[in-house]
């Protein structure tokens, strides 16, 4: 399977179930294989094995001389905000500058519109007891309820504890309302341990009080799940950017580097991709600067020569002599 042919398959499997996993042998002789791994339907599905407890991919030297590489893929990371109000208002501008896809629930249509939320992927508006009908939830998803009821909050958390685990789920409320939300939940019979992970009162602590005060600390707060809760809570996908281009057909590249590992300060994660001409054409970026630099001349090697190679980046000499800040491997 070539690159071209995996990206492809890879943006539909992850547009019907949200993520899946990529493997790539590389042997002994220089050829690589991949294929792709699919069925991933939740978070925390088999297939990358403990390695991927806390990034993305998982990787293996063989007694064999060869490699292997297992990359989660996951959908663009998706803000379902549930309710129209002031909050949500604000909510999805920030969404959109943090690079989430959102998507707006309300049963009201002056406030569920494309006028009101025009930096939205999609505006839903229908019965909160409905949210089933519109929209699966899953793995990739960051679900916000802000509704303007304790009786919505609970047909809206009922909708998501009947499906697979999102990677976050918060609900506005005052401690009454929310312990009052949560105990019928748990009465009815829903996963207490699942209803013990949602983040109520949501938001982190910081004080705020206006409406985009309060959807700052609700973003900074998923963002915090999404970037540093680690094993089967964490949203972990490798970078999608140069899968895109080239599932696309805007780029056809002779060789890919992967981040496989990072220590120190560097600027660039684990799972970031850059694909590469022998000419010097990219898409996607391993950081930038002299640490792409030094990548893109091994990956003229490998062009040049056939095979793969693994590469040691040591940016401790460069960012003393530079005055830079990053300064690991």
């Amino acid at each position: 399977m070539t690159p071209n042919e995996l990206y492809a398959e890879l943006l539909i499997l992850l547009d019907e179930q949200g993520a899946a996993f990529a493997k790539s042998h590389y042997a002994s002789d220089g050829s690589i294989t991949r294929e792709l791994i699919s069925g991933i339907k939740t978070r925390g599905a088999g297939g990358c094995g403990s390695g991927c407890s806390s990034t993305p991919l998982a990787y293996a030297a063989n007694s064999d001389g060869s490699f292997t590489l297992i990359e989660r893929f996951m959908a663009k990371p998706r803000l379902i905000i549930l309710g129209g109000g002031h909050i949500s208002l604000a909510l999805a501008q920030i969404a959109q500058l943090a690079n989430f896809d959102t998507v707006i629930y309300d049963d009201r249509p002056s406030f569920a519109n494309t006028v009101r939320f025009s930096t939205a992927k999609t505006v839903i508006c229908d019965s909160f007891a409905r949210i089933g009908d519109h929209l699966t939830i899953g793995a990739s998803d960051f679900v916000v309820d802000v509704t303007r009821g304790h009786q919505h909050d609970k047909e809206c958390l009922e909708a998501i504890l009947a499906g697979p685990e999102p990677a976050y789920t918060g609900m506005i409320g005052s401690q009454r309302r929310v312990a009052l939300v949560l105990g019928q939940l748990q009465e009815e019979g829903y996963d207490k341990e699942r209803i013990l992970r949602i983040h109520a009162p949501i938001g982190l602590r910081i004080g705020a009080q206006t409406p985009s005060e309060i959807a700052i600390a609700i973003m900074a707060q998923v963002i915090e799940v999404k970037r540093l809760h680690k094993g089967d809570t964490a949203w972990l996908s490798c970078d999608l950017e140069l899968a895109e281009q080239v599932a696309q057909k805007n780029f056809d590249p002779e060789a890919i580097v992967t981040v496989l590992a990072t220590q120190g300060s560097v600027p660039t994660e684990v799972g970031c991709k850059l694909g590469m001409t022998y000419e010097g054409t990219t898409a996607g970026s391993v950081g930038g600067g002299c640490s792409e630099a030094e990548a893109m001349r091994a990956g003229r090697e490998v062009i040049k020569n056939g095979g793969w190679k693994l590469l040691d980046i040591d940016l401790t000499d460069s960012a003393e002599d530079e005055g830079m800040v990053c300064g690991g491997t």
